[in-house]
């Protein structure tokens, strides 16, 4: 809710629908979400490295990122973890307007938050990328030692371990990266953008 009521909403000249023809393809958030060390962000990493290559206009958010500024005062309670998710899904929202590609890298572990992103967006505009890989692969790859420090005591909450994480119920698409290869994993969305008509 909006602490201020002497707020007016400002449209712009320019439509959502004029810079996607501009820019050549359609805009959309591709929300990765998986467990910490599932591979979110180096697959949103290689696949924005594909669409720079095919001139598609992107842009990445990824969580730990987006943690150093605009989310810096928040933790990892849940209360915290919704209003990360939230922010998060404002922006996206207005890059999506914008006419980019939006891809985002957040573990995102309760499907209500996910949810309430993808009720920001127009139909067809949020794409749901349930990155799957089993906790034990996750913890075995431990790529910032996190895994470690919670089976230590020295991280409570953390996600897997002793808090919770929510697998998409439907998502538009499902990567298993303990089982498909890296390149195998940027194909699947790639050929879903090109089979829906996104790019």
């Amino acid at each position: 809710m909006a602490k201020s009521e002497n707020i007016v909403w400002h449209e712009s000249v320019i439509t959502k629908q004029q810079r996607q023809e501009q820019k050549g393809h359609k805009s959309m958030v591709i929300w990765f979400t998986g467990l910490s060390g599932s591979g979110k962000s180096t697959v949103s990493v290689e696949l924005e490295k594909e669409l720079y290559n095919r001139n598609i206009h992107s842009y990445r958010l990824d969580g730990d990122n987006v943690r150093h500024g605009l989310n810096k005062n928040l933790g990892f309670s849940p209360e915290d973890r919704a209003e990360n998710i939230r922010r998060i899904g404002e922006v996206a929202k207005l890059m999506v307007d914008a006419g980019q590609v939006t891809l985002t890298a957040f573990i995102s572990p309760y499907q209500e938050d996910r949810d309430q992103v993808r009720d920001l967006m127009d139909d067809g505009e949020f794409i749901e990328v349930y990155v799957k890989c089993s906790v034990d692969e996750c913890e075995k790859r431990d790529p910032k030692g996190l895994y470690k420090k919670a089976r230590a005591g020295e991280i409570k909450g953390f996600t897997g371990i002793d808090a919770p994480y929510e697998a998409p119920e439907k998502p538009e698409i499902t990567i298993e990266t303990d089982q498909q290869s890296l390149e195998d994993s940027v194909q699947v969305i790639i050929d879903y953008l090109t089979d829906k008509g996104y790019i």
